[in-house]
């Protein structure tokens, strides 16, 4: 398999150490270094399964990559390679497709946030990046995911699995299905943002954990990275993922509840990161719904694993019995610690919106 997908970059599997890299649930990825040290490469297959139509990628990331060398010349954007004959993508029949990129020397990601700073350093960088973006169509940009952050079309998903899902399921889950119901206000709220005009649509990176950011040695973000899900969105489905997966010390597969919190100073570093980009761009009934993002983003997760608990387990898998089920109240317990911390968190969210976002 390598033999040939190398070749079409140019490259000699006997001329290079291959080692795989990073722990990427999608894509499958390894770091390519030439054997006498000139050049490192990041090569990834594309899980052809979620990404239906992997050449709306390549294009995506192609179309940004020609702004911003237009536009913004001196910002890092990491392009893959073409091969040899001119290609963005490899296909290979048997395994699927494949891109090759530049490794960025003297770089490296983190898996989990473990500090204020580095929360603010990967805010500013996905802010950043949106705000270069400003000038650009987002309508230019091709959908690689449908409905990835519709949460419309997430409830009722919940609401089908409710009526044709695992009955035992349903009914030892009451519990989560009625806090679900009950805060079907959040869905509302994302509708309401759907017709109001002050919302812009605009490039969203739509993953923006806390390994989709280079990073130097001393914590400084250098660049966001995996655009696979780069689209036309709304601020707060960055904003959202950022505040799901950087506020709390323990990740959605944490099983001891008492563990689950939400960081306030976590908070405040993606408030003046973010906003030391987006700060000038974002409209008043924008800002005031800052917090609301992590609402929508928590709230769509939850439901999207109890839903698939509900329909027997065939989007996540399960890797132990009631794995996905164990996953929703995670995050019903979050979203319930941010619901009792939203004043305090709109409170920071304001006085950053009327003082000077400074640097860390």
């Amino acid at each position: 398999m390598f033999k040939n997908i190398l070749a079409a970059y140019g490259l000699e599997i006997g001329d290079v150490f291959m080692q795989e890299f990073g722990i990427g649930l999608i894509n499958k990825t390894w770091k390519v270094e030439k054997s006498d040290r000139t050049a490192s490469y990041i090569l990834q297959r594309i899980n052809h399964s979620i990404f239906k139509r992997p050449d709306d990628i390549a294009f995506n990331v192609s179309y940004i990559a020609r702004f911003l060398q237009q536009h913004h010349p001196d910002y890092l954007f990491i392009t893959p390679l073409t091969t040899v004959d001119g290609k963005e993508l490899y296909y290979d029949e048997q395994h699927g497709y494949f891109r090759l990129a530049p490794f960025l020397e003297n770089s490296c990601t983190i898996n989990t946030v473990n500090t204020p700073r580095q929360a603010f350093e990967a805010a500013r960088q996905f802010g950043q990046f949106t705000s270069l973006c400003s000038r650009l169509d987002p309508a230019k940009l091709k959908i690689t995911i449908p409905d990835f952050h519709n949460l419309p079309f997430r409830y009722q998903q919940f609401r089908e699995a409710l009526e044709q899902g695992n009955k035992d399921r349903r009914s030892e889950t009451q519990d989560l299905i009625g806090f679900l119901q009950a805060h079907a206000g959040i869905m509302t709220t994302y509708t309401d943002i759907l017709q109001n005009r002050s919302f812009g649509i605009r490039v969203t990176h739509h993953d923006t954990k806390i390994s989709n950011v280079l990073f130097d040695a001393v914590d400084n973000g250098l660049c966001v990275i995996d655009l696979d899900t780069l689209m036309p969105g709304y601020f707060i489905s960055d904003v959202g993922d950022m505040m799901r997966t950087y506020l709390c010390p323990v990740n959605e597969e944490e099983t001891d509840m008492s563990s689950i919190g939400v960081r306030e100073d976590y908070f405040q570093s993606i408030v003046t990161g973010y906003l030391s980009a987006m700060k000038p761009l974002l409209s008043r009934d924008e800002k005031h719904h800052f917090v609301y993002a992590g609402k929508f983003m928590i709230y769509m997760q939850a439901l999207r694993f109890l839903t698939d608990y509900l329909n027997n387990d065939v989007y996540y898998g399960a890797r132990y019995e009631r794995h996905n089920v164990v996953r929703a109240e995670n995050q019903v317990v979050l979203l319930q610690k941010l619901l009792d911390k939203e004043p305090i968190l709109n409170g920071i969210v304001t006085d950053a919106l009327y003082t000077t976002v400074p640097g860390m």
